[in-house]
This record gives C-alpha cells, sequence and structure tokens, in this order.
C-alpha cells in the first residue's frame, strides 16, 4: 500500500470518526444532563462529560508534576534566551505548511501567501528558521490548522473533552491535530528515525517551557480556568480574531485567551 493510499484511509477513519462523535455526543449530552434526583449536580452545557475530564486533568497534572515539568524548569535554567527563542522559531517555522495547506482549504488566498512567504524567508534567510525575519518583513504568523477548516466548513466542535497526555481539545480539533499529524502534508515528513523522536521530544519540552511564565495567571479553579481558555482561543481562531459571543465561559469570566493553549 503506498504512503498516498495509507493517507487517504487514514482521513477516511478520522471523518467517519468525527462524525460518529459528533453524531453522537447531543444524545449523550442529554442522557448526563437528564435529571437523576435533587442533588444531582447541575451539568454544564458545554462540558457534559466534566466528571471523566476532570479525572484525566488530574491523571496529565500528575504526569506534568512529576515528569514534564521538572525537565522544562532544568531546560528553561540551562538554555539560554536566544537558544530558546531559537528553537521554537525553528519548530513554530515547521508548521507553516500545515498553516499554507489549511489556508488553501479555507479559500484564504492571502493566508496562503504569507505562509508560504514567512516559511521561504524563515528557511533561507533565517537559517532553518532559527530566526523569524519574516515579522520584519511584516508578515506575522496566521496560524490555520484542519480543525479550523472543519469549523470553517461548518462543522461543530461537539463536546469539550480533556484527553490523556494531550491535554485539552474536542472531536474537532483532535480530529484536525490527527489530520495535520498523519495526513496532511508536513514538514516532518523529511525526518527520519530516530531522530523525528528526539526532536519530538524538544518541541514538546520547549513548549511546555514557554508554558511556564503563564502559570502565574492561573486563578481559582485550574480545570475550569485551561478549559475557558481553550475553548476561547480556538473559537478565536475559526473566527480569525473576531470577538465572538463565548458560551463556554461565565459571565463574570475575564477573557482567558493564551496562544500557547
Amino acid at each position: 500500500m503506498t504512503q498516498t493510499t495509507t493517507r487517504y484511509w487514514i482521513l477516511a477513519a478520522l471523518m467517519l470518526m468525527l462524525l460518529v462523535i459528533l453524531a453522537t455526543s447531543p444524545v449523550a449530552a442529554q442522557t448526563v444532563q437528564e435529571p437523576v434526583g435533587q442533588r444531582a449536580a447541575q451539568v454544564n452545557p458545554a462540558d457534559p462529560y466534566e466528571n471523566w475530564n476532570r479525572s484525566v486533568f488530574s491523571f496529565n497534572e500528575t504526569v506534568d508534576e512529576w515528569v514534564l515539568r521538572p525537565v522544562a524548569k532544568t531546560y528553561r535554567t540551562v538554555t539560554p534566551d536566544i537558544v530558546d527563542r531559537g528553537v521554537t522559531n525553528f519548530f513554530n517555522n515547521l508548521t507553516e505548511i500545515r498553516n499554507f495547506s489549511n489556508s488553501l482549504f479555507q479559500l484564504k488566498g492571502e493566508s496562503a501567501v504569507v505562509a508560504f512567504g514567512r516559511f521561504t524567508f524563515n528557511t533561507v534567510f533565517g537559517l532553518g528558521g532559527i530566526f523569524d525575519v519574516a515579522t520584519a518583513f511584516d508578515l506575522p504568523e496566521r496560524p490555520e490548522d484542519f480543525g479550523q477548516t472543519l469549523g470553517y466548513w461548518g462543522v461543530g466542535s461537539g463536546p469539550y473533552l480533556m484527553l490523556p497526555f494531550l491535554g485539552p481539545s474536542t472531536p474537532r480539533h483532535f480530529s484536525g491535530l490527527a489530520s495535520d499529524s498523519f495526513v496532511l502534508p508536513s514538514a516532518w515528513d523529511a525526518v527520519e528515525e530516530p531522530d523525528v523522536y528526539f526532536l519530538r521530544a524538544l518541541q514538546i519540552v520547549d513548549k511546555r517551557a514557554d508554558l511556564i511564565p503563564a502559570e502565574g495567571i492561573i486563578s481559582g479553579d485550574r480545570y475550569t480556568f485551561v478549559r475557558n481558555a481553550f475553548l476561547q482561543r480556538r473559537e478565536f481562531l475559526i473566527n480569525d480574531g473576531k470577538i465572538t459571543a463565548d458560551p463556554f465561559a461565565n459571565d463574570d469570566e475575564d477573557d482567558l485567551m493564551l496562544d500557547d493553549f
């Protein structure tokens, strides 16, 4: 079976999984929200699987506390700022291929040109993406992923999900993430084993290290904060930065959109 045929089969399976989840989620949510007694807690319609999500969130927090965060803190301590910035720029540059493909899928010609220009400038003049020279050319990044593409064409988000190791997500977001990683063209396709594993590990540690300064703004219930920040950020991206009514946060919540979520 050729690589192209394999990609098509994976994409078909992902689309089938997405349709099944989105078709059954309203029924499941309705079932969860049916009253089971006067003392039953009211279910948040934006988070019908909150009990499960909180359990997974607790698991992820434990893994982060004992493994990922200590490694990320050590990385921040021993890595000079200029090197840390260069590593982040390098991995961000790889996502421009994803941005380009999904801009085309969403019929956003200007965004596709910007993504192509950013990848070209940063790769050629930025030493493989270590330096973000494209921003100096007035070409700021325009993030686009397949989850946004699905949203652009009217696919619903589905219920909020907290996934083991992967963190906050939704069926639409997860399907998009899987499609971007395994189906659509990616710069990672050119990296061979075992180098790809070392680079992926470095990418994860670098991203976690960049999140450490943001931890200070988390207040109240950590689970609720992370959920609202993620959902607001996704809606912000899908609507291309247009401010819309947020159905996920309480009226008294501050705007929690964080770029790294």
